[in-house]
């Protein structure tokens, strides 16, 4: 009787009539140990899906050790490109007697031609692949959340739009009529947005005249996004800027308007859109509440399968609003208009999923007058204490001295690192780097960044120095290209996670990008020729994939399935088959990426 796991990829990429094909036309075959199932240049006649034993890949043309390049064990699959190359192109040996289900290469074939997105699963990269496999998920609904689909023209509204011409009692007249809430102004090619809270205010509380043209009271400075867009991503946009609308634009027109209403009305049978608390709390108990309902909101996120980044990008725009509400709570706006509140670390590249430590720092503008600011820093980061973040146990917070500064202040602290380049200085650096703005003059930053830049993008040592540390850890793969395999588990943040985030962090520096986040930066890059597309987006996916191992660690220890506290390690043997393979060639990209920085800083010895 066949037992074959069909569930997995790429099986789970055929209907069940083809898998009904697959189990009709294997058989099972034994292998002794040491004898070669496939020979270099050997035509490809079948595809092996191991169901016991250990088969290794070698590369008779690598030298020695390198020689050995894959490990295969139950569940793995292999011959499948030898039959689309024609040939193998390496050595396949088995190193303990094996039991494989045999695919004849006819079947394989008329599989391809029958199901696309099957024959597609062997030709492409770790990028395509995981992507390819979301989208799986999504059509075949098992995972995927049905918002998480949906795109903005779904849900966009016909904008309203009216002339410059039009008076304020007129544009009052046409929303009555159409019974919206904002409308657009067009102007010299421009459209501004008038919402019905600018034309109270402008009648009631500013007593303009009725007769008066409303593109007077018009914002010009549109929230936009794509028709193509995901309606996730458009409440991302409105938790980022504050606003409860975004216009949709297409080919520089205005073609839509998504009100936070209907977005809320789309996901009305979800009962954790935190947002809508967050925007309505009014003191810090209230903004307590609603940051604690985070946890909960990342395990229904992760549930549902939603893809990492935008869960990643909403999160980070919810937490840069608890932290801007709590600022605006306790600074009075005198305060906040001179200053500029910057969170770092993960919080600032918006890579923080579950609450960790708090990093923060202040810029403080050079003609400041505020006396009791480090009583006032001191009472924040005790207000984000009860909000849920914990202290920094390197002290990286408002609350020390030395993490706020005027902003000449910090030109010069930047200055000294820069000269210094010891550990602790590039540290300080790499911190800074990361920094992004959640409250105040953001404007501060702006200047300090572009400071920051002019001292270091182009010395060539402080790059050389800061890119080592991306080699500090290796990948944890054996020296034949398998996964090390230790009882306690592989460090994924530091294996993985660093080498990407401080590699890419070092390359972004030296193309002066302004983005903090690692995918922001990988897209620059791309964007500049400085790597190439394909390679940045496998790097994006590699660090998706060691991120959300990370959090499935993180979330199993918060709910007490997970007695271990190092929420870094990763048992590979606990881990499926599929998530093996991504795994590996995940950590082959790291290698790749780290032997890149090794030579372009010129960093072999």
């Amino acid at each position: 009787m066949v037992d074959i796991d069909l569930s997995q990829p790429p099986f789970s990429l055929l209907d069940d009539a083809g898998r009904a094909r697959v189990l009709n036309g294997v058989d099972l075959a034994y292998f002794d140990s040491d004898e070669i199932i496939l020979e270099v240049g050997q035509p490809g006649e079948f595809v092996y899906v191991i169901h016991k034993g250990e088969i290794a890949e070698f590369d008779p043309l690598a030298p020695g050790a390198q020689a050995r390049i894959g490990h295969y064990t139950a569940g793995d699959l292999f011959g499948a490109i030898s039959i689309l190359n024609g040939t193998s192109r390496y050595r396949f040996k088995v190193e303990q007697e094996s039991l494989c289900y045999v695919m004849p290469k006819a079947l394989f074939e008329r599989l391809c031609d029958d199901y696309p997105t099957f024959a597609e699963f062997f030709r492409r990269g770790l990028a395509q692949k995981t992507r390819m496999l979301a989208e799986r998920r999504a059509e075949s609904g098992v995972n995927m959340a049905s918002f998480m689909l949906a795109r903005i023209s779904e849900c966009m509204r016909k904008p309203l739009i009216v002339t410059a011409a039009t008076s304020i009692a007129m544009a009052v007249g046409r929303l009555n009529e159409s019974h919206a809430d904002s409308l657009l102004v067009g102007k010299d090619g421009r459209f501004g947005v008038v919402t019905k809270t600018d034309l109270l205010n402008a009648l009631v509380m500013e007593g303009t005249a009725q007769d008066r043209p409303v593109v007077g009271i018009a914002h010009f400075e549109l929230v936009a996004a794509g028709p193509d867009q995901y309606l996730f991503e458009a409440l991302v946009k409105m938790t980022r800027h504050e606003v409860s609308r975004v216009v949709v634009v297409e080919r520089d027109s205005p073609i839509g308007v998504v009100e936070l209403t209907d977005v809320l009305s789309y996901f009305s049978s979800r009962s954790y859109v935190v947002s809508l608390e967050l925007e309505q709390a009014d003191d810090i108990e209230a903004l307590a509440r609603a940051s604690a309902r985070l946890p909960g909101l990342v395990q229904a996120l992760m549930a549902q399968g939603v893809k990492l980044r935008f869960a990643m990008d909403l999160l980070a725009a919810l937490n840069g609003r608890i932290i801007n509400k709590a600022f605006q709570f306790l600074i009075e706006p005198r305060c906040r208009a001179q200053s500029c509140l910057l969170v770092m670390g993960s919080e600032g590249r918006g890579e923080q999923i579950l609450k960790t430590d708090q990093d923060n720092a202040l810029i403080v503008a050079d003609d400041s007058d505020w006396p009791d600011c480090a009583d006032a820093m001191q009472r924040f980061t005790e207000t984000l204490y009860r909000l849920g973040y914990p202290p920094c146990p390197g002290n990286i917070m408002v609350s020390n001295p030395v993490w706020v500064d005027s902003e000449s202040g910090w030109r010069r602290t930047i200055t000294r690192w820069a000269e210094r380049r010891d550990g602790a200085a590039l540290m300080n650096l790499a911190i800074m780097l990361d920094a992004h703005g959640v409250a105040g003059d953001i404007r501060l930053l702006g200047r300090l960044r572009e400071h920051l830049f002019a001292s270091c993008s182009h010395d060539e040592l402080l790059l050389s120095y800061l890119a080592r540390a991306a080699l500090h850890f290796a990948a944890p793969l054996t020296l034949f290209g398998t996964l090390k395999k230790p009882r306690h588990g592989i460090d994924i943040k530091k294996g993985g996670i660093f080498p990407i985030v401080h590699g890419v962090r070092t390359l972004a520096l030296e193309c002066r990008i302004t983005a903090t986040s690692t995918l922001g930066r990988l897209e620059a890059l791309a964007d500049q020729g400085r790597l190439e597309a394909d390679f940045a987006a496998d790097l994006g996916e590699a660090l998706a994939l060691f991120t959300e191992l990370r959090l499935k660690q993180q979330l199993a220890q918060l709910n007490g399935r997970q007695n271990s506290d190092e929420p870094n390690l990763v048992v590979v043997q606990t881990l499926s088959s599929l998530e093996r393979d991504l795994l590996r060639e995940a950590l082959h990209i790291v290698k790749d990426f780290q032997q890149r920085l090794t030579h372009r800083f010129h960093l072999e010895y």
